[in-house]
């Protein structure tokens, strides 16, 4: 260390006798304040010059390898790791013994009503059983494998007779999923609403042209009172999000597979 200190010294002595006798050469030469920029400039140049050759002289050839250099360039850089996806698209999972289901609206004329069980979609944009009006998926609750899916225009045909047929012929232990696309309330007469409304359903009364609804029920036990069973957005010209016609909605949740 002493003699690494001795060498540093010399070193800057060294300099110092160097640019006094270069300061007091060129002061004869140019103007004062050009003669102070040059000097500055040969000052910087100089010093970063001997600085390297002493650094290349002194400092012993081990102490930086390149495998060292290459070796903190293959440290890998931390990330968070990806969410792992949950089934329809949850954003946490559900308890074990637990069913899951996602239901969301149709909205606009391109937007199709979705329903997911089980990470399962019984009912998409790619199904052939999707359409304008009410779409209802029934679902077995025993073994939460689909039985059957329809959708009921509402609109250009009055299906609404055929709607109560269908929801009255799913068996008791049936889960009924239900979300509108388009229009789903111009046709629907009342006694379909009155056995609707039977199931649970507090909003199908208050449905209008073009509301968003979507709705699960249960048909012969209770669900939990503590799930997300319906909700409903009518279309109001001020603050529809689409031309003509409100946001979509959804609904999701956990069903307890015990409850018959």
């Amino acid at each position: 260390m002493t003699r690494f200190f001795c060498v540093a010294m010399k070193t800057v002595l060294h300099l110092c006798g160097m640019f006094f006798c270069l300061f007091v050469f060129l002061i004869f030469i140019f103007p004062f304040t050009a003669l102070l920029k040059l000097f500055g400039y040969l000052l910087i140049s100089l010093a970063a010059w001997y600085l390297g050759y002493f650094a290349a002289a002194h400092v012993p050839q081990n102490a930086i390898s390149i495998d060292a250099l290459q070796e903190i360039v293959k440290k890998p850089v931390l990330r968070a790791p990806a969410p792992k996806r949950q089934k329809c698209d949850h954003w946490s999972p559900c308890p074990p013994e637990n069913f899951a289901y996602r239901i969301l609206s149709g909205a606009g004329k391109q937007r199709r009503a979705k329903i997911c069980f089980e990470d399962e979609q019984l009912i998409s944009e790619w199904n052939y059983d999707i359409g304008s009006g009410i779409n209802i998926a029934i679902v077995n609750y025993k073994t939460g494998k689909l039985r059957s899916t329809n959708f009921f225009e509402m609109w250009r045909r009055d299906q609404s007779r055929e709607m109560m047929n269908f929801i009255r012929n799913a068996p008791v232990g049936s889960l009924i999923l239900m979300a509108t696309h388009d229009d789903g309330s111009t046709r629907l007469k009342n006694d379909t609403k009155k056995l609707v409304e039977e199931l649970g359903s507090k909003e199908i009364k208050n449905i209008k042209f073009r509301s968003s609804w979507v709705f699960i029920a249960a048909k012969g036990f209770k669900l939990p009172d503590n799930i997300e069973k319906e909700k409903i957005n009518h279309s109001d010209q001020k603050k529809n999000r689409y031309k003509g016609w409100p946001a979509e909605i959804q609904i999701e949740g956990c069903i307890p597979r015990n409850l018959i």
